[in-house]
């Protein structure tokens, strides 16, 4: 009976709290507003109360909104886990701006990145703060929880916080993320004054006179907001309007992001460039440009990967096309055996097989193995560069002595440096033999095709090309030089491209068609600097670089990263 008694007058304190929770006059300082500006709300409220404004995106989501093959699975089988069911539904944009944030959640460190194999749950490399909300709803205070506005259930409130809290859901649902160290660690859903110091916090102000109930609080709404995205505003659980939010700048519908296409043309024609050179590491440097300059996104309900990997697929293509026709046409560099038999094996394991491995391996073991795997290629390549390797490579040791004094006599001359050709010798699915600078090479086609269909496999899981690993393994397993192994790459990654893209197509993903376009005109442009950048370069340094490159990716390999 005591109990009850309790119980009741608990509940009879929150209904006279919501119902005197704000008073006639509180006021939204704009109707509208345009992505990034600041939001004021003022007003007053109960003298002694605390300030609850809930503002929450009038358009909500559930798990079975979604049209994404991938994500109707990963978020039926995470809703049993968490607590959430198909028709559960919230805001996918969502702040409750207070001066209690700790009635909702805690302030703690948390640790992650580096090798899962080593580390234990819950420990990693890298260290920063960052704020976790409570487990159940019913673990937040009673008044507290009556001011959340259109979150009302405990579903509702697990699927907030995985939204909110989980890599995948951010990138899934809420797509505003806050970012400490280049890592997004949560979605900005409580927030306080930015006196604080929390770098959530930064860009709100919070002011309130207990005594009189007076507030004004204003906090920077989302730079990315989607043009005409309209929010309802709870003062203390009593709605007092709404907003909306306008189009600031070019929306990129399907990248979820406003960004001038341009930049992305110059970003894809550094990277083009770069890739056309060494014939590697094009897609990847492309992922870590879509990643940290444009942050490519996806529609709410879309995991950002499905979006970035087909887009960042256009530059693997379309980049060395770019260089091809002066690769194959004018220099005669290109070893067609080799390339068209990679070509196949990477096709076969892009299209068909990578789908099955990547359903079955878990991306973050795949990632760490590819880790490994791309610094022992680095150390391999660093060795192939000392006297004691290069003495027992004569052929490359004299074929680089030649190349070196066809540049010298061409700059003595003023004019451009001749490459050379391949000349065949000898052609067979296992023994194919030619000369370039009149030294003879020998390679096995039918192991590189064996090796495409690996390679195949990591570029369908990445949407990559998979040139940083074919370049090193030609150089290495091969004992081509660069200048042979480059153009051959190329192929290999028109074809990955091909196979990896019909792939999304055949899952019903589709890149963002303005990011694809501005990295297709980039790429192209930049294959075909790198084709004539590469005559500038030696032997030595050309490996120097892909050796550079392949250490970047372990490390970036290694930093783990929210596309899982």
């Amino acid at each position: 009976m005591k109990k009850v008694f309790k119980y009741f007058i608990m509940m009879s304190l929150v209904l006279l709290v919501t119902a005197a929770g704000s008073f006639a006059g509180d006021s939204i300082s704009a109707s509208s507003y345009k992505a990034g500006d600041v939001v004021e709300i003022t007003g007053k409220i109960v003298p002694g109360q605390d300030l609850y404004i809930a503002i929450a995106q009038q358009k909500m989501f559930a798990p079975g909104d979604t049209d994404g093959a991938y994500e109707t699975k990963r978020l039926k089988k995470d809703g049993k886990k968490k607590g959430f069911a198909q028709d559960t539904k919230i805001p996918p944009l969502y702040y409750m701006i207070t001066n209690v944030p700790e009635k909702f959640g805690k302030v703690d460190k948390k640790k992650f990145g580096g090798p899962s194999v080593l580390l234990k749950k819950g420990q990693g490399i890298y260290s920063t703060t960052m704020f976790y909300l409570k487990n159940k709803l019913s673990d937040v205070d009673a008044v507290a929880r009556a001011m959340l506005g259109p979150i009302k259930s405990d579903e509702q409130w697990n699927f907030f916080r995985y939204a909110n809290e989980s890599g995948y859901g951010i990138n899934t649902i809420v797509k505003e993320g806050n970012r400490k160290g280049k890592v997004v660690i949560f979605s900005r859903s409580v927030i306080g004054d930015q006196s604080s110091g929390n770098y959530w916090d930064k860009g709100t102000a919070v002011k309130l006179d207990k005594a009189t109930g007076e507030f004004t609080a204003s906090f920077k709404s989302f730079r990315h907001t989607p043009p005409d995205t309209k929010f309802d505003v709870y003062v203390n659980s009593a709605k007092i309007g709404d907003y909306k939010i306008e189009k600031n700048g070019f929306w990129l519908s399907k990248g979820f992001r406003y960004m001038n296409p341009l930049w992305i043309v110059i970003g894809a024609v550094l990277v083009g460039t770069y890739f056309s050179m060494i014939g590697a590491a094009g897609g990847m440097l492309m992922a870590a440009f879509q990643v940290l300059v444009v942050n490519t996104m996806g529609p709410v309900g879309i995991n950002a990967a499905n979006v970035l990997k087909p887009s960042n697929i256009a530059l693997t293509l379309f980049s060395p096309l770019g260089s091809f026709w002066r690769y194959a046409k004018i220099e005669k560099r290109v070893a067609w055996p080799v390339g068209l038999s990679f070509g196949v094996g990477i096709f076969i394991g892009s299209i068909w097989l990578g789908k099955y491995v990547s359903a079955v391996l878990p991306m973050k073991a795949y990632k760490e193995w590819l880790a490994i795997l791309v610094v022992i290629m680095g150390i391999k390549t660093l060795m192939e560069m000392t006297p004691k390797a290069m003495n027992k490579r004569k052929n490359i040791k004299a074929m680089t002595q030649k190349f070196n004094k066809e540049v010298a006599a061409a700059k003595a001359e003023g004019r451009s440096a001749q490459m050379g050709s391949i000349e065949p010798v000898k052609t067979g699915i296992m023994d194919y033999r030619f000369k370039f600078w009149g030294e003879e090479f020998k390679i096995n086609p039918l192991l590189f095709a064996i090796l495409g269909v690996f390679i195949g496999i990591v570029s369908r899981s990445f949407g990559i090309g998979g040139g940083f690993l074919l370049v090193p393994a030609m150089t290495t397993l091969g004992a081509l030089p660069m200048y042979v192994a480059v153009p051959i790459s190329l192929v290999g990654t028109c074809f990955s491209s091909i196979g990896s893209f019909i792939g999304y197509l055949m899952a019903g993903y589709l890149p963002d068609m303005t990011l694809a376009i501005a990295i297709i005109i980039g790429g192209f442009a930049g294959g075909m600097l790198g084709s004539r950048a590469q005559k500038m370069f030696s032997e030595m340094t050309l490996k120097v670089i892909l050796a550079v490159t392949l250490f970047f990716l372990f490390f970036r390999f290694f930093k783990i990263e929210i596309w899982i």
